[in-house]
């Protein structure tokens, strides 16, 4: 398996690693501030990610579909990244602490608003991604070792703009609640 990848899997786990440590300090052990530092070092795995990358990469290094993926996880990570603790945290809290109300499927204008901030977090994971993309073939300059980037980017920019249209949809067709005979 490819050292970048593995790492890639390594990062993923940690992350969610770090949040269910600090949900479980927070809720069961009763630490919060404890749980607070757990939650808020998961971007720590970026950077770990982001180094390790560049490291490979420095030494000479071909860039690879997975340098490619490690740009795009770390853009996620940290597009998305408060808004997935924050969906663990309230799920967590209900589930688990039996604390807080249960978190409210959305349906109407309010999945439509739910669905374009989404896109807007990808968008801005994509921005984020591309940048990172976009350095490390201007730093290497060099397209033979750099190819798989801007064929992963390609991609990438093909999905966005499908998240888009799917995203988008909603606002002309919002979703509706089913409801259920008696």
């Amino acid at each position: 398996m490819n050292a970048i990848i593995a790492l890639i899997i390594l990062c993923e786990v940690g992350f969610w690693i770090f949040i269910a440590a600090g949900l479980l300090s927070r809720y069961v052990f009763k630490l919060p501030k404890l749980g607070i530092i757990l939650l808020s070092t998961t971007p720590l795995i970026d950077l770990i990610l982001l180094v390790a990358t560049a490291y490979d990469l420095a030494r000479g290094a071909t860039a690879t579909t997975a340098h490619a993926i490690a740009a795009i996880y770390i853009g996620i990570s940290l597009a998305y990244g408060k808004s997935m603790i924050r969906w663990a945290d309230q799920r967590f809290a209900y589930y688990i602490a039996k604390q807080g109300e249960k978190p409210k499927k959305l349906y109407g204008k309010a999945h439509a608003r739910k669905e374009v901030k989404g896109w807007l977090q990808h968008l801005l994971a994509y921005i984020i991604g591309v940048v990172l993309l976009l350095a490390v073939v201007y730093w290497i300059n060099d397209p033979n070792r750099t190819e798989a980037l801007t064929n992963v980017l390609r991609i990438w920019s093909i999905v966005l703009g499908i998240d888009f249209l799917i995203s988008f949809c909603y606002t002309l067709f919002p979703k509706k609640e089913k409801h259920t005979s008696s």
